[in-house]
């Protein structure tokens, strides 16, 4: 489901030519000289948030993976999220450039745009929290904090009418997120996909608190979780279902017929779907207190 508020980008928003300024996911100031009208994200996730934002006009490229919102397609490509053509962005002559940090390369990427006078913003979301915290900044540098505002309130109402249908929850079932297999790749507590898994009603029964743990199946054997989630995507591009996996038969969730498959870009993105990624795990985890009062799809 796509968050689109008509009209929600203000005409009442602050003048072009006033300085905006904030400081980043990476502890460092940015600052624009006036609201930005020209953004090149290097992430998807940003992406969707100026689009939720009502200002995906102000999109003028796209990295070659990124199809959402199917307003960008037509937006001339700049290479890929990890490796981006530094010439063809400084020749697009953005007013901004959204990167998702996290990763050594992402940080190179930072210092070699702003070495071409380009401004970029950084933010690493592993939270709901972090990421309201990261659109509002978004806001500001765009001169559209209402339209922000109003976004966070949205998902944060919808992230409230979950906790009001769950109510108490004596018993949280243990989850396994996977990210990739084989050679599995699952989700720990570092990541922004652990506040899903919580905020459905859910327990992540990874401790690792790394964003992303690589794992034995014998070590997943021993976890024994009760819920699997599979996601399904680039990273994880064609999962083999769990019961044709020998050692994973014997899995609670797989016994249990407890196996959920997902889209990779709607769990693990950063964005304002993620609210519906808690609906839809909170759905399958408790199908009968989210029926009583279903979330509108």
């Amino acid at each position: 489901m796509m968050l689109f508020f008509p009209g929600l980008a203000s005409s009442q928003s602050v003048a072009q030519g006033e300085p905006r300024e904030i400081v980043d996911g990476l502890g460092r100031t940015v600052r624009v000289e006036h609201a930005a009208q020209r953004v090149i994200a290097l992430y998807g996730g940003f992406n969707e948030i100026l689009d939720a934002m009502g200002i995906a006009q102000r999109i003028i490229a796209r990295t070659s993976n990124e199809t959402f919102p199917p307003c960008i397609l037509n937006k001339p490509g700049i290479g890929t999220h990890m490796r981006p053509n530094l010439e063809l962005i400084t020749g697009l002559a953005p007013d901004l450039v959204l990167q998702l940090a996290g990763r050594k390369t992402a940080a190179d990427t930072v210092r070699q745009l702003e070495e071409r006078g380009i401004h970029v913003a950084a933010f690493h979301p592993s939270s709901f929290e972090e990421l309201f915290d990261a659109i509002q900044k978004i806001g500001v540098l765009t001169g559209e904090e209402a339209a922000a505002s109003r976004l966070v309130a949205e998902m944060d109402g919808r992230l409230s009418a979950v906790k009001s249908q769950l109510g108490t929850v004596p018993h949280r079932p243990s989850v396994f997120f996977e990210i990739r297999s084989p050679n599995l790749l699952c989700a720990g507590q570092g990541g922004i996909v652990n506040d899903v898994i919580n905020r459905a009603g859910g327990r992540n029964c990874v401790q690792s608190e790394r964003k992303i743990v690589r794992m034995g199946e014998e070590a997943l054997v021993g976890l024994n979780p009760e819920v699997y989630v599979v996601q399904r995507g680039p990273m994880n591009t064609r999962p083999q279902p769990l019961e044709e996996r020998s050692l994973y038969r014997t899995l609670r969730a797989v016994q249990d017929g407890r196996v959920l498959f997902v889209d990779e870009r709607l769990f693990s993105r950063p964005g304002p779907r993620l609210v519906e990624a808690v609906e839809q795990l909170a759905r399958f985890l408790y199908p009968e207190k989210m029926r009583k009062n279903r979330i509108k799809e």
